[in-house]
C-alpha cells in the first residue's frame, strides 16, 4: 500500500504505475487464453457428440446415406469444409440435394452443424474423418459432386493438395460418371497446379475462371462467401475457380506424381 501511495504522487510515477498494471493484466490474460480456448473446443466437441447431423468415424455407411438423410437425393461433398459454410448455403438453396461437409476438425464443424440444426436443414450433414479415408464411407457412384473451398494449398507438400492425383484417385472411386469437382481458391500456386493436373490426367475441364470477381462471375454458388473468402477479398486477393470432371480411365499415379525413392 505504501508503494501504491508513493507511486501515484506524480504524473511521471502515475504513468509507470499504469504501465505496470497494464503489463500485469496482459500477462495474466496470456496465461488464461489458451485455457479458455481449450475449454471452448472441449465444449464444441461435446456438443457435436449430441448433434444428429454429425457423424464421427461412423461404421457401415457405404450405401446407407439414404437412411441418414431419409431420401435418395444426390449427395454433394464439401471437402475440408471448415465451418461448413458452403454446405449450409447450398443446402438452403437446393432442398432436393443432400450436402455433407467433411473435415477432421470437430470444433470447426460445430459452427455449420449448429446452424443447420437451428434452421432445420435436414439435407445438410457433417462427417468427421480424414479425407484420405473417404473411400471407406461411400460406395462407387454414391457421390454426385465435390466442392473444395479455399483448402490449404500446401505450398511445400504438393502431395497433400486436395487436387493431387492421389486424391483424384480416391474421388474416382466414389463419384458418379460425369460428376464434377469444383475448386475455389485464392492460391495461384494451387490453381496452376490443378490446371496442370487436369491436363496431365486428361480430365474434362468444364470451367476456368482466373478472376471470379474481376470478371463479374460471382453468381449462383460462386456468390457464396466464406469467412476466409471475405478476408481474402478485403486483402485484395484474386479468387480463382475451376470445374472439371475425371476421365473414364484410371487416374495415373506415376511420373512426377510417383512417390520419390530415398535411394
Amino acid at each position: 500500500m505504501i508503494f501504491d501511495i508513493v507511486a501515484v504522487n506524480s504524473d511521471h510515477q502515475k504513468y509507470f504505475y499504469h504501465q505496470y498494471i497494464l503489463a500485469v493484466t496482459v500477462f495474466c490474460i496470456s496465461l488464461s487464453l489458451p485455457i479458455l480456448m481449450g475449454h471452448k473446443k472441449l465444449i464444441r466437441f461435446q456438443a457435436i457428440d449430441t448433434y444428429k447431423n454429425v457423424l464421427q468415424y461412423p461404421e457401415n455407411m457405404k450405401g446407407n446415406w439414404k437412411n441418414f438423410f431419409g431420401n435418395d437425393n444426390p449427395i454433394t461433398l464439401e471437402l475440408a469444409c471448415g465451418k461448413g459454410e458452403y454446405s449450409v448455403n447450398l443446402g438452403r438453396q437446393h432442398k432436393d440435394h443432400n450436402y455433407i461437409g467433411v473435415d477432421i476438425k470437430g470444433n470447426r464443424i460445430y459452427t455449420g452443424a449448429k446452424a443447420a440444426l437451428e434452421e432445420g436443414l435436414d439435407n445438410v450433414g457433417f462427417l468427421r474423418i480424414h479425407i484420405g479415408q473417404i473411400t471407406e464411407y461411400f460406395e462407387p457412384g454414391e457421390v454426385a459432386g465435390i466442392w473444395i473451398i479455399f483448402p490449404d494449398p500446401f505450398l511445400k507438400k504438393a502431395k497433400n493438395r486436395l487436387t493431387h492425383p492421389r486424391f483424384l484417385h480416391l474421388y474416382q472411386q466414389l463419384l458418379k460418371t460425369g460428376a464434377t469437382i469444383n475448386l475455389k481458391t485464392d492460391s495461384k500456386e494451387l490453381y496452376d497446379f490443378t490446371l496442370e493436373t487436369i491436363a496431365e490426367q486428361n480430365c474434362n475441364k468444364l470451367e476456368d475462371i482466373a478472376d471470379i470477381y474481376g470478371k463479374g462471375l460471382a453468381t449462383g454458388p460462386l456468390a457464396i462467401q466464406t469467412f476466409y473468402e471475405k478476408k481474402h477479398l478485403a486483402d485484395g486477393r484474386t479468387i480463382y475457380y475451376l470445374r472439371f470432371s475425371l476421365p473414364a480411365n484410371p487416374i495415373i499415379l506415376s511420373g512426377r506424381f510417383e512417390p520419390k525413392s530415398d535411394t
